[in-house]
């Protein structure tokens, strides 16, 4: 079994992309000692997820999974995006940031938006990409109480939102699932 090293401390999404990358042995920064904060300051995804991937690898050398992800709101030129998590400050709760997102949409009709997660394998020499993306719109105001971030506020074309779906239906069209789904099939590819 190939060993990966995904790099995030954040259960939920180990978990998630474990399930998916099942062929492969991965373990969080916590499981191999690695206590590290990288600094997320690159203007797209992509760059972001690979100084992650790049940092982890200097010092494990070992391949390793990393992402960014994002929400993008069209009418906004894709704001918040690569600030998604940050755009208010580093301290605020996801309802704080919700809200904002709600004010500064009050008088925008377009409401569509995107989730958007890039996740990069690094192992030295090769970079392979595996990219999701869900489309949505954004609401006039906060639903469910399933999930964080910005679920509360990201309607999927059936009218619910994100908050409003079990762990099993969202994990099924999420970015994350969609960004693993595209790097399992990169990564079979390039293994032959």
């Amino acid at each position: 079994m190939i060993f990966m090293i995904l790099a995030t401390n954040n259960y939920n999404k180990l978990k998630e992309i474990k399930d998916i990358l099942n062929d492969y042995e991965i373990k969080s920064l916590r499981d191999v000692q690695i206590n590290i904060d990288i600094k997320e300051d690159k203007d797209s995804f992509y760059d972001n997820a690979l100084t992650k991937a790049k940092t982890i690898f200097e010092i494990t050398k070992e391949s390793v999974i990393a992402d960014d992800s994002g929400l993008e709101i069209h009418a906004l030129n894709n704001w918040p995006g690569v600030l998604s998590s940050r755009f208010l400050g580093s301290n605020k709760s996801d309802e704080e940031r919700n809200l904002a997102i709600l004010k500064k949409m009050e008088n925008i009709n377009n409401r569509k938006a995107s989730f958007i997660c890039i996740l990069v394998y690094y192992d030295g020499n090769n970079i392979i990409v595996g990219k999701g993306e869900l489309v949505g719109n954004i609401t006039y105001e906060l639903r469910g109480n399933n999930g964080f971030g910005f679920d509360q506020i990201f309607e999927l074309d059936n009218g619910k939102t994100l908050a409003e779906l079990n762990n099993e239906e969202k994990n099924r069209i999420s970015a994350r699932y969609l960004a693993s789904i595209d790097l399992l099939k990169k990564l079979k590819d390039y293994q032959g």
